[in-house]
C-alpha cells in the first residue's frame, strides 16, 4: 500500500493539503497504519469549489451523449481495475476480499455504466396550448457534493457520482474519514477516462470539512450516506441555502420469516440480512420475526449454518467474516452485546471476540463473531436500536397482524423483507410494511435499474434507478406565445 499522503484531488490531480493536519489511516484486521491521510482546510475545499465552478462550465455544456460515452469509459476502466481496487477496499475496510471483489467494484461500475445509457435521454416535455406552448427543460443543479460512508467506500462514490455527472452536474467528494483510500482512485480513473478537470473533486476530513461544504452557499445539493443524527445536522445546516438534500441514513429493518416460508432460503436471507459485511450494513434485516411454529427448527438450522462460518484474514478468498472498521466501533458492537445479555436476551450463538488466526497480526484486529440472540422483548434495546454489527436478533410471532404491527414499531424505514410462499399474503404484507425497499424471499440484493432508499427516520430521496434524474436536475418551464397578449391595457 502507497504511503502516498496526496489524498486531495481536484485541479485534474491529487493536492496536498494545507491545513498542516493529517489523520492515521488504519487497517481494521491489524489495527495497524496504512498511511497518513491530509485534512483539508477550508482553502482546499474552497479550492475543490473553484475548480468544480470551472469544471461545470465544460462538462454541462457537452451533449448528453459525449458525457455518457466518458462515463462508460470510467466503467469500463473501473471493471479491468476490479481486483487492484478491491485490495485496496479490503485493506481500508477489514471486509472479505470475497465480496469486495464481487460487489464493491462491480456495482459501483454498473452504476456508472447505467448513468452512462441515460445521459442521452435526459429531456424534458412539450405542451400544446393551443395559440401558444410551453416546454420544460431538465436542467443540472450545479456544483454538488456528496459524502460517503465507510461500509461500501467506492460503491456509495460511484452510485453517488454517476447520476450527478450523467445529468451534467460536477460533484465534490468527501469520503468517510475510516475509509478514505479509493475516492481518489475513483478520480484519476474519471479522469483518465476523458472527465474534464474540476467534474470530479476529492476533499479528505473529519465532519468539520462535510459542514464546510453543507454550509457553502455554491453547492446546490448534499447527498449523504450516514448516521441518523448525521443526516439530521446535515438537514438542518442545508436549509441555511435552501440546498436541495439525498439522505440515506441508518435503519433498523425486520425480516419476517412465514410459516409456509422454505426453511432453507429463509435461513440464507436472514444470514445475508445479517452478516453480510460482518453487519455493516445500513439496510440490514436485524430484527428476524419468526412463525412461532417453525421458530425451534429457523433456530437449529441457521445456528448450524452460522457455525461453518469462516472468520479470518480479509484477503484470503475463503474468508467470510471480516473485521470490523474501527476500534471504537467494535467496543459498541461488543457493549451492546453485552447489554443483550443484560435485558437477558437468550444468546444462541456467538458473541464473543475471535482472536485464532493463524496469523497472529490479526489477533489485534476488530473481529466479531457472528452472534445470534432470541427475545420475546420489543423494548430491549438489541430490538430498538442499530447495532451495525454481526448481531441478529430472532422474536417470535403468532398471526400476521401481529408480525406487521411489530415490524412497524419504529423509528426506521429503510427497508424490510418477507419469506413465504403464499403469493397473496406476499403482496398483503408489502402493501403494509413502512419501509422503503422491501424483499421477497431475498434480501439486500440492489440492482441500479431500481430506486432504494428510506422511509421515516431512515431519511429521504432515492439512490439508483431513474428516480434519481429528478433528484440531481431542476425542471425549468418555457412559455411560447405565438399570438398577440390577450390584455386588458390595449
Amino acid at each position: 500500500m502507497s504511503k502516498h499522503v496526496n489524498h486531495l484531488f481536484y485541479n485534474g490531480k491529487r493536492q496536498k493539503a494545507t491545513s498542516g493536519r493529517t489523520f492515521s489511516n488504519i487497517n481494521p484486521a491489524t489495527n495497524r497504519e496504512i498511511n497518513k491521510i491530509q485534512v483539508a482546510s477550508e482553502r482546499d475545499v474552497e479550492n475543490a469549489i473553484e475548480s468544480a465552478k470551472k469544471g461545470f462550465e465544460v462538462w454541462s455544456k457537452m451533449s448528453g451523449t459525449e458525457r455518457g460515452r466518458i462515463l462508460k469509459k470510467a466503467a469500463d476502466l473501473l471493471r479491468e481495475r476490479n481486483d487492484e481496487l478491491a485490495a485496496i477496499e479490503v485493506t481500508d475496510t477489514g471486509k472479505p476480499i470475497s465480496e469486495a471483489i464481487e460487489v464493491d467494484v462491480v456495482t459501483g461500475a454498473d452504476a456508472i455504466e447505467y448513468y452512462a445509457g441515460i445521459a442521452p435521454s435526459i429531456h424534458g416535455e412539450h405542451y400544446d396550448l393551443g395559440g401558444a406552448f410551453s416546454y420544460t427543460r431538465r436542467e443540472p443543479l450545479g456544483v454538488v457534493a456528496g459524502i460517503g460512508a465507510w461500509n461500501y467506500p467506492i460503491q456509495i462514490a460511484c452510485w453517488k457520482s454517476a447520476p450527478a455527472l450523467a445529468t451534467g452536474n460536477v460533484m465534490i467528494f468527501k469520503p468517510a474519514e475510516l475509509t478514505p483510500l479509493t475516492a481518489v482512485y475513483l478520480a484519476e480513473i474519471y479522469k483518465e477516462a476523458g472527465i474534464p478537470d474540476g467534474v470530479f473533486n476529492v476533499v479528505q476530513g473529519d465532519a468539520e470539512v462535510g459542514k464546510m461544504l453543507t454550509a457553502h452557499p455554491d453547492i446546490r445539493k448534499i447527498s449523504l450516506t450516514g448516521e441518523v443524527e448525521t443526516g439530521k445536522k446535515v438537514m438542518a445546516a442545508s436549509a441555511d441555502t435552501l440546498k436541495h438534500v439525498t439522505l440515506e441514513l441508518g435503519g433498523k429493518s425486520p425480516l419476517i420469516i412465514c410459516e409456509d416460508a422454505d426453511l432453507d432460503e429463509a435461513v440464507q436471507g436472514a444470514m445475508m440480512a445479517n452478516f453480510y459485511t460482518q453487519g455493516e450494513i445500513c439496510s440490514n434485516g436485524t430484527r428476524v420475526y419468526v412463525a412461532e411454529t417453525i421458530k425451534d427448527k429457523f433456530l437449529e438450522k441457521l445456528k448450524a449454518k452460522t457455525r461453518k462460518m469462516i472468520i479470518g484474514d480479509p484477503s484470503e478468498m475463503e474468508t467470510q467474516v471480516g473485521a470490523l472498521i474501527s476500534k471504537a466501533h467494535y467496543e459498541k458492537v461488543m457493549g451492546y452485546i453485552e447489554i443483550g445479555r443484560q435485558e437477558g436476551a437468550k444468546l444462541h450463538l456467538g458473541g464473543n471476540r475471535f482472536q485464532q488466526h493463524k496469523n497472529t497480526e490479526l489477533n489485534d484486529g476488530f473481529f466479531v463473531e457472528p452472534t445470534i440472540f432470541e427475545t420475546d422483548n420489543e423494548n430491549a434495546r438489541i430490538v430498538k436500536e442499530e447495532i451495525f454489527g454481526p448481531v441478529m436478533t430472532v422474536l417470535p410471532f403468532k398471526t400476521e397482524e401481529e408480525a406487521i404491527e411489530k415490524a412497524n414499531n419504529t423509528i426506521y424505514g429503510l427497508a424490510a423483507g418477507v419469506f413465504t410462499n403464499d403469493l397473496q399474503r406476499a403482496h398483503r404484507m408489502v402493501n403494509q410494511l413502512e419501509a422503503g425497499m422491501v424483499w421477497v424471499n431475498n434480501y439486500n440484493v440492489n440492482p441500479v435499474e431500481v430506486p432504494f432508499g428510506p422511509y421515516k427516520q431512515s431519511g429521504m430521496g432515492k439512490e439508483n434507478g431513474l428516480e434519481t434524474i429528478g433528484a440531481y436536475t431542476q425542471l425549468k418551464t418555457v412559455y411560447i406565445e405565438m399570438n398577440k397578449i390577450d390584455s386588458p391595457y390595449r
